[in-house]
């Protein structure tokens, strides 16, 4: 393995262990290639001279003349090997050699004595190496050295002409330096070749490294290991979900927390439509516009950031974070939940301290009999039963003090907030925040389609003791520490304080009669045991028919942005998961009607198990 020290760059240390690599392959293959040829080269030249020996062997003019010369039938001394040397069997011999190139050309007798040899003083001597296998009839080819030097030699019998006994044999060699000397000249191409190569692979290293370098971003092995630790210590440490993706839209890392709070696996690879995500999240992921944008999964209210990535120039993908508001939502809503309560309890003690002075003028003017009847009518009405008619029909204290906050913000927006006919609860909440969360987005989507589907209609409304409390407060406050008790009934202010009391008993006989206001929006609360059934209904211009299938998706909404925080669309489908987490259902039951007292939407929650049950019929 090599070790390449901390300063050697990346691109470097890739076409350096590239080349080496090549290199190392190519001469492990030369080498293969060299021996491979060798042999191949061997056997080649062996068939070769066995070719020529058969052909020498063959030859009818050879195997008479050694059949003439075998041990049986001729004499050996200085004659015969004179006679040799000028024979036809040295001719042929020698011809053949000269002809095909070989080492040599040798023909023996059945004794292994020399007929014919390049050299004629060898002639009538015992060959050098051992021709007892051809002469009992078989063909060898072999490598040996010889008296003429190292050769690849093919030795074969020659047969009586007439017979099948052996004679002799003819013996011929190819020298190996031929045999190298081809060899040479392959190698030399092969070399040729593996050099073609190499500066190949050398290129190929160049375009590899240049390419890493780009995947890598330029960042070297330290820094790309401490880039892997600082991912898997964030990316997992963090409390926010995070989900990157490539230029192709595939996952690329997907923490622990993002699994956890998208309710998805995130494999790596997987396109971004197919990992689980809700439609408005994809939609908001893809869009990438690095604004916070609000989404319900499952019981979970999240709020989503999506923006693109790159470096020097180069898109690299997008990230989508993540994150956790539904405890800050619910604690969100139980502080709402407390102001409103907190308002109502304040407009009471406003209402009561007016009621009070006007009861203190009263008394203070010599009328008492008066004072009792506005005690009387007091005790009859209530504090809550002058907020929202109906209230006595609600038990439960939450409920009571959220709708009168809801009703005096329709009234803020000229809208009149009523109580169902058949509205009943006889019982306590047993989880306040989820069927406020219900009946408040419910309720400001109605008081917001109210007003903005009617006319404003100025209404008369009859003088009440409410509607002229505050006079009375200030005609009492006015004499306070200015005139002394025993003249207060004499003075102006105080007869003032009569005719407003006198008109608070006696009301005008020419007002007309009270219109009901084009705007608004009716809500009917039903126990069915532990089960608390809600249904909003308003005078507004209901729902396009276009978005009666959507409505209670994320994003969707019948109003435009203006610019809220986060957009729209978020508050049904909210309401809609919690309503199904409960084990009930929020739908649209009605679109919108002309031919109905209140034509706007009218929508209808099935509430399980949301109440406290109090064994009253």
């Amino acid at each position: 393995m090599f070790v390449f020290g901390r300063g050697v760059r990346l691109r470097t240390q890739i076409v350096l262990l590239q080349v080496v690599v090549v290199a190392l392959t190519l001469g492990i293959a030369f080498g293969v290639f060299a021996y491979v040829s060798e042999q191949r080269l061997s056997g080649e030249y062996g068939q070769r001279a066995l070719a020529i020996a058969r052909t020498v062997a063959a030859d009818p003019v050879v195997r008479d003349e050694v059949n003439s010369y075998s041990s049986a039938t001729a004499p050996r001394g200085a004659e015969s090997d004179a006679e040799l040397a000028g024979g036809r069997l040295e001719r042929i011999a020698e011809e053949t050699r000269t002809r095909t190139g070989a080492l040599y050309v040798v023909v023996t007798d059945d004794t292994g004595i020399r007929l014919a040899h390049p050299t004629r003083d060898r002639l009538g001597e015992m060959v050098s190496t051992d021709p007892s296998a051809a002469l009992r009839g078989a063909e060898v080819v072999i490598q040996e050295r010889g008296t003429l030097g190292e050769s690849v030699r093919a030795k074969v019998p020659v047969l009586q002409p007439d017979g099948t006994k052996v004679v002799g044999e003819v013996s011929v060699g190819i020298s190996t330096a031929a045999v190298h000397d081809q060899l040479l000249r392959d190698l030399q191409r092969a070399g040729l070749l593996a050099g073609v190569a190499l500066f190949a692979g050398v290129i190929g290293s160049l375009l590899l490294a240049r390419r890493w370098h780009e995947l890598t971003l330029g960042l070297q092995p330290p820094e790309l290991a401490e880039l892997v630790r600082e991912q898997a210590a964030v990316l997992h440490g963090i409390g926010e979900g995070v989900v990157a993706v490539d230029t192709g839209w595939r996952t690329t890392v997907v923490n622990d927390e993002a699994r956890r709070l998208l309710g998805i696996d995130g494999a790596p690879g997987v396109s971004v439509d197919e990992i689980g995500l809700t439609p408005w999240i994809v939609e908001v992921f893809r869009a990438a516009q690095a604004r916070p944008v609000p989404a319900a999964v499952g019981d979970r209210l999240l709020v989503v950031t999506a923006r693109t990535v790159s470096r020097e120039g180069r898109e690299l993908g997008a990230v989508l974070s993540v994150r956790d508001r539904t405890d800050v939502e619910s604690l969100t809503r139980q502080l709402d939940a407390v102001r409103s309560m907190s308002t109502v309890l304040r407009a009471q003690r406003h209402e009561f301290a007016n009621r009070l002075h006007l009861l203190s003028g009263l008394l203070h003017g010599g009328r008492p009999e008066e004072a009792s009847q506005y005690i009387d009518e007091l005790l009859g009405s209530g504090p809550l039963g002058a907020a929202l008619p109906g209230m006595d029909a609600l038990h439960d204290p939450y409920l009571r003090a959220f709708l009168a906050a809801k009703a005096a913000h329709a009234r803020e927006s000229d809208v009149l907030l009523r109580l169902g006919p058949n509205t009943w609860v006889d019982a306590n909440l047993a989880v306040p925040v989820d069927v406020t969360t219900i009946l408040g987005n419910l309720l400001d989507n109605a008081i917001e389609a109210a007003r903005a589907g009617g006319s404003a209609v100025t209404e008369q409304v009859r003088p009440t003791p409410e509607n002229v409390s505050g006079s009375a407060d200030t005609g009492r406050s006015a004499l306070d520490g200015i005139v002394p008790d025993s003249a207060a009934a004499d003075h102006p202010l105080a007869q003032s304080d009569e005719r407003t009391a006198r008109s608070v008993r006696e009301p005008p006989t020419d007002v007309p009669p009270v219109a009901s206001p084009p705007r608004q929006v009716e809500v009917e609360l039903v126990q069915e045991g532990s089960t608390l059934h809600i249904t909003v209904a308003d005078s507004g211009a209901g729902v396009p028919a276009e978005l009666v299938d959507s409505i209670f998706t994320e994003g969707v909404s019948t109003r435009p942005d203006n610019g809220v925080p986060g957009g729209r669309g978020v508050g049904l489908a909210l309401s809609r998961q919690v309503a199904r987490a409960l084990g009930g259902d929020l739908v649209l039951a009605s679109p919108g009607s002309g031919e109905c007292a209140l034509p706007g939407a009218e929508f209808i929650a099935r509430l399980p198990g949301v109440l406290e049950e109090t064994g009253t019929a």
